[in-house]
């Protein structure tokens, strides 16, 4: 066993995280799949757990599409007040989707009159769901989403797949 008492006093912060349980830290995810064939998971950077944080707030989310197709069913950045990007938001998958898999991808956002903004470029996340093969109906998936300043949202994520023309309702 570690004696934590020996890291010298000015690495004070380092001291403190290294005394919390691995359990107490949280993974950004790179690019990751969820679901049915999961291939694990890829952590960029780390930040500690805040002990004492806000109840989650839930998002319901709803998104349709063809089977066996890529349908995107998230996008999360980061705006800052000055229209760059802030640290990206953690995201951990909370309840797979019982009939395909939810993968996340790194991307480069562009949009124009974005609340207070009137054109940016930022790093961001984008989820997308792909069902099996021969899967027609309905699947849900949640996902937890935690913002750096603290804010937590699980979003769930209801998908219809295969309905009607090409996955659009008629």
């Amino acid at each position: 066993m570690l004696a934590w008492t020996r890291i010298p006093e000015r690495f004070g912060d380092l001291a403190r995280l290294a005394k919390k349980p691995a359990a107490q830290l949280l993974l950004t995810v790179a690019t990751t799949v969820w679901g049915i064939g999961a291939t694990g998971l890829v952590g960029i950077g780390a930040t500690a757990a805040q002990t004492q944080t806000p109840a989650p707030t839930t998002v319901e989310r709803t998104a349709k599409g063809p089977t066996a197709k890529s349908i995107q069913v998230g996008l999360f950045l980061n705006v800052q007040p000055d229209c760059t990007s802030g640290p990206l938001p953690a995201i951990r998958m909370v309840e797979p989707p019982a009939n395909g898999f939810i993968t996340i991808k790194q991307a480069k956002v562009r949009a124009t009159n974005y609340k207070q903004c009137l054109a940016l470029e930022v790093p961001g996340f984008v989820a997308f769901y792909q069902s099996k093969p021969n899967f027609s109906g309905t699947d849900l998936a949640v996902i937890e989403v935690k913002y750096p300043q603290g804010r937590t949202e699980l979003q769930r994520i209801t998908i219809n797949v295969g309905v009607g023309t090409d996955g659009q309702k008629i």
